[in-house]
């Protein structure tokens, strides 16, 4: 067999409503169906969004309180802000070295790191 060879596999019809009954019943969980009828999940979810079936969908509720929905708009709005500092201070950062670049050049120093040892900055 070569490496690119793969099996592919046909579902009829019929076997895929048959599948989406027995997970509408609740005879088999979708997991049990995977491995009884050796089926990836996705396949299934395929099938499921196929033939509209929404009730059989996972469907995550995601609960919050007030106060946690006021917290996360306040970090929310805190990220904001350190993004806008950050990126203040990288603006800085480099302005300075351009200046020092050009200082250095006009001193007749020969390297930004010359200049910066003789004004004590570190690097």
């Amino acid at each position: 067999m070569y490496k690119n060879d793969k099996v592919i596999r046909r579902y009829s019809e019929p076997f895929k409503l048959k599948i989406l009954d027995e997970l509408s019943k609740g005879k088999h969980t979708k997991s049990e169906l995977c491995k009884l009828y050796s089926i990836a999940p996705t396949t299934i979810n395929e099938w499921i969004k196929k033939y509209n079936r929404k009730d059989l969908m996972n469907t995550r509720v995601k609960v919050e309180t007030k106060d946690e929905i006021s917290r996360i708009k306040a970090l929310q709005k805190e990220i904001q802000q350190l993004k806008k500092l950050l990126l203040k201070k990288d603006l800085d950062t480099m302005v300075l070295d351009s200046y020092l670049e050009v200082a250095a050049e006009d001193l007749g120093y020969k390297s930004v790191a010359e200049l910066k040892k003789k004004l004590s900055i570190k690097p």
